[in-house]
């Protein structure tokens, strides 16, 4: 027994090591970020089989948030406990939200300069090529026949006139449950079901002034919503922090999510970009910690009963319905961000090389964005 403790130490330590490295090393997405914890964890050391891992993958995709993320919790959950939760968790997304933070500042300080501004020139496009994978990967699985994909049309319309997009996102899973389960339901239930989602959302914009305490509560009712790709954050951070809030423009945007694609680990450490430019380093922690603790509780709260979850039908169809709405919200998103982004023949070319590369040719992300800013810069040099 008085070993227990000297070994929770020790697996404390081999996660913290194993999720730093990860943290660092993890570009590509979330589906490059599970392929990887899939060869350290199973593969390597052996600490879940594969059942075990496949599991808690079906687990991450019926709750909200970020899939590589709440995997790397999950991990840390089954090794070592609520504090190897903890560890692991954050060591993932440490590396890249330090990184993201560095490069905000030096936006911020540099980003007007005309060398900024043609390398964000040449990046803004990759940025749409690489949605529009996205948006094509996900969307084979996602869309299940009419009814799902009804309901992703359905959400482009209804984010388009104006409808709130938490509200869609909720009313995607609710119309599907109530399509494959519709003996089950009264008007009580269904009420019961999106009242919740209504008021969080009256509670995160009630204030437009820009202050820590509304930025805390914004990014935690997203964080708290989020299902889908990082993609689908975009459609969130359009309407919350762009149109609602006014806080920052829809090129700021498109930049930060840039500087979210060069830098490893989740991609929801663009909260902590936007943190940053509205509200300094505070800012950048608070945004930080908001959009990732639902996370935590979610994995906490989930994690003990993933057996009964794969086998709900209730659950089925809800992740079904949640899915195609994200996509919707994705596809109309990703049509704001090109409005601002291809802008001349130009961006018009890179945008269809680079998603021509990565359909065709699977090169990773990082260089054609990395590519994509070179060219913008030697085009403002001519």
């Amino acid at each position: 027994m008085s070993s227990a403790p000297k070994d929770v130490s020790a697996r404390l330590k081999e996660l913290a090591l194993l999720f730093l490295r990860l943290g660092v090393t993890a570009f590509g997405g979330p589906a490059a970020h599970i392929a990887m914890m899939h060869d350290e964890i199973v593969t390597r050391r052996k600490w879940l089989s594969e059942q075990q891992f496949l599991d808690l993958m079906g687990a991450t995709n019926l709750i909200p948030g970020p899939n590589s993320t709440q995997m790397a919790i999950h991990m840390g959950l089954e090794r070592a406990g609520w504090r190897g939760m903890i560890v692991s968790g954050s060591c993932f997304i440490l590396p890249a939200a330090v990184l993201v933070t560095i490069l905000t500042w030096l936006y911020v300080e540099y980003g007007a300069t005309s060398q900024a501004e043609w390398l964000f020139y040449g990046i803004k496009p990759v940025i749409i090529a690489i949605v529009l994978q996205a948006l094509y990967m996900l969307g084979r699985k996602a869309v299940k026949g009419v009814l799902t994909s009804l309901v992703g049309i359905g959400v482009v319309a209804g984010y388009f006139i104006g409808i709130n997009e938490i509200l869609l996102i909720f009313l995607g899973g609710l119309l599907v449950i109530l399509f494959r389960n519709y003996k089950g339901f009264t008007g009580s239930r269904i009420f019961s079901f999106i009242a919740p989602v209504l008021g969080i959302n009256l509670v995160a914009l009630q204030s437009k002034e820009i202050a820590l305490a509304t930025l805390f509560v914004v990014f935690l009712k997203i964080g708290a919503v989020l299902y889908g790709s990082g993609y689908v954050l975009l459609a969130f951070l359009e309407a919350d922090f762009v149109e609602t809030l006014g806080w920052i423009t829809s090129q700021q945007l498109i930049d930060v999510v840039a500087m979210g694609q060069v830098t490893p680990g989740p991609l929801l450490t663009t909260a902590t970009s936007i943190g940053y430019l509205v509200a300094g380093l505070p800012g950048a922690v608070i945004a930080t910690v908001g959009i990732f603790l639902p996370s935590f509780i979610f994995v906490a709260a989930v994690n003990p009963v993933v057996p009964k979850l794969r086998k709900s039908p209730l659950a089925g169809a809800a992740l079904d319905g949640v899915n195609a709405a994200s996509l919707g919200l994705m596809a109309a998103v990703m049509f704001q961000l090109a409005r601002v982004s291809l802008v001349d023949p130009l961006t018009i070319i890179i945008a269809l090389l680079c998603a021509g590369a990565l359909f065709f040719l699977r090169i990773n992300s990082t260089w054609l964005i990395a590519g994509g800013g070179l060219v913008g810069v030697l085009y403002g040099l001519i």
